[in-house]
């Protein structure tokens, strides 16, 4: 059941335009080295470090122990450098690939992105000169973004694995037996 309400929100934020037998071809990214994209090889890092923040916080909370806060902060402040770093790539071929403007989970993880970072700066600039347990809106602006980044992520994930937006495929990269369902 739970399978069937995700495919339907997928299929409704984000219809394939292709199937099995006539598959979506890849586009590859703009933004690329030696033909990797860059954008999912440094997406890992601040997706990491800005939801294990909220891991920190909850621990700083529960422990009182001073190394759970600075923990928050230093991962908070990663989070924001490699966000920002990351942007930089994905904003290039945000702008330089049509298919990803036109869908509405590119549009949801272009948006919502530099919506999760100033959620993570607002909650880094409440700790700022404090090594304390983070207080009740740091921690809730943490769970905020760490919330924000798993629904862009997820996104980010169906331009890349549904719409093939950032992958090479000049033709039908698929043979006959790949595109079978397994039964």
């Amino acid at each position: 059941m739970a399978s069937k309400a995700i495919t339907f929100i997928g299929n409704t934020l984000s219809p394939l335009g292709g199937d099995r037998q006539t598959p979506v071809r890849g586009l590859p990214s703009t933004a690329a080295i030696a033909g990797h994209p860059i954008h999912p090889m440094v997406i890992p890092y601040p997706v990491a470090f800005l939801t294990s923040a909220v891991a920190s916080d909850i621990a700083a909370r529960r422990t009182g122990d001073p190394f759970w806060a600075r923990a928050s902060k230093l991962l908070l402040g990663a989070g924001l450098v490699g966000g920002v770093g990351a942007a930089v790539s994905g904003i290039t071929d945000y702008l330089t690939i049509k298919r990803a403007r036109e869908k509405a989970t590119g549009k949801l993880h272009a948006y919502g992105n530099p919506v999760a970072l100033a959620l993570a700066g607002a909650s880094l600039a409440m700790r700022r000169g404090k090594d304390a347990k983070p207080g009740t809106v740091a921690t809730v602006l943490a769970g905020l973004t760490a919330g924000l980044v798993f629904v862009t992520g997820w996104a980010g994930a169906e331009l890349s694995y549904r719409h093939m937006v950032g992958v090479v495929g000049h033709d039908d990269q698929h043979d006959h037996a790949e595109k079978q369902t397994v039964s």
